[in-house]
């Protein structure tokens, strides 16, 4: 090759070369300083699995930590936990294919679909105010803390209810229910929660400065399963997303019923500014990108599932650890989709 076309030749394959490996850089930014955060933070240590995918496709997985302390089992990509309050997108997504049904309609009373009710209430609470956390409810013997519809306060409560609505339309148990449609989506490491199959269940953990302390009893009861009774795995939660929000199991229209939202609520993860509840999920639209999701936390576990639509990205982090402080909450899972927040995976279409 003569030398004066050799020259530009190496300059172009050497400008090229740079390109290719800024832009493997920049679009892999996200995937490094996770890493970081999740191998050097110390207060407190991350103990638990990440995954975040992109078209139903796995992007980025880590699993740091041990599924049990004493034994010093390490947690893989495959470690199943409680996802405590994650469990409501499923009771909502049941009681809504009961709707499709016709068999349940979200603005009639409870009393309808639970007759053993005898409280005055249960004639003017809706299924709709159960899963939007609007019902009022604060114990089934004492009397509403407000006016069904007009306030939002959260609790496990309604979900138990949700639960029971369920049964008495399929007639079947919610654990029947739940679990089948599990296994039509290959959930395969998904299930609700039963003391005869946790024998692959990480152990939780409250988290005291440090100090890890085994929970010894479990909160999930046969009746709060639709609150808080599911245990599954990040790749499990990954499929549940790429099948909730592309339409394979609800109807859009009804789909688009569990996003609808006319009540606003605060939850720090998601920032200082009041945001849409659904059914089940949150609609965050006050930050830097729109998403979808939820939290969960209890009995040494802590869950975050979120969906940006956008970019069809999921981002699912479950620890078996909570910590004591209550400003420590999510802590890891804040900082981790702050980093994604930021990243060009979530903006790009």
């Amino acid at each position: 090759m003569n030398l004066k076309y050799k020259i530009p030749v190496l300059l172009l394959l050497t400008f090229l070369l740079s390109y290719c490996n800024s832009s493997a850089q920049k679009k892999d930014d996200y995937s490094a300083k996770i890493d970081s955060l999740v191998e050097h933070t110390t207060s407190p240590v991350f103990n638990g699995v990440i995954l975040i995918s992109k078209n139903g496709k796995t992007l980025y997985s880590k699993a740091k930590g041990f599924a049990n302390f004493e034994t010093k089992k390490p947690l893989t990509v495959n470690s199943q936990f409680e996802i405590m309050s994650n469990s409501k997108q499923v009771a909502a997504v049941l009681l809504l294919l009961e709707v499709e049904k016709g068999k349940v309609d979200l603005q009639s009373p409870i009393k309808k679909y639970l007759p053993e009710l005898t409280q005055p209430w249960a004639d003017s609470v809706t299924v709709h105010q159960l899963l939007n956390h609007t019902h009022g409810i604060v114990d089934l013997q004492k009397p509403l803390a407000f006016k069904p519809g007009t306030q939002f306060s959260y609790g496990n409560l309604s979900f138990s209810l949700a639960e029971k609505i369920v049964e008495l339309s399929t007639q079947k148990s919610y654990t029947e229910v739940a679990n089948a449609l599990f296994k039509k989506l290959k959930m395969n490491n998904t299930f609700c929660y039963a003391k005869d199959k946790i024998q692959n269940l990480a152990t939780g953990y409250f988290n005291s400065n440090g100090k890890f302390e085994a929970v010894k009893t479990t909160q999930i009861t046969p009746q709060s399963l639709g609150a808080d009774g599911v245990v599954s795995t990040v790749n499990d939660l990954s499929v549940w997303n790429n099948n909730l929000h592309k339409g394979k199991i609800l109807k859009p229209e009804t789909y688009q019923l569990m996003l609808k939202y006319n009540i606003l609520a605060q939850h720090d993860f998601f920032g200082k500014a009041d945001e849409g509840y659904g059914y089940g999920i949150k609609i965050i639209e006050k930050e830097a990108v729109k998403y979808v999701g939820h939290t969960g936390l209890g009995d040494g576990f802590s869950s975050v599932n979120l969906y940006f639509p956008e970019s069809d990205v999921s981002l699912i982090v479950l620890e078996n650890q909570m910590n004591e402080s209550r400003d420590l909450f999510y802590i890891s899972e804040f900082k981790i989709k702050n980093i994604l927040l930021k990243s060009d995976l979530v903006h790009q279409k």
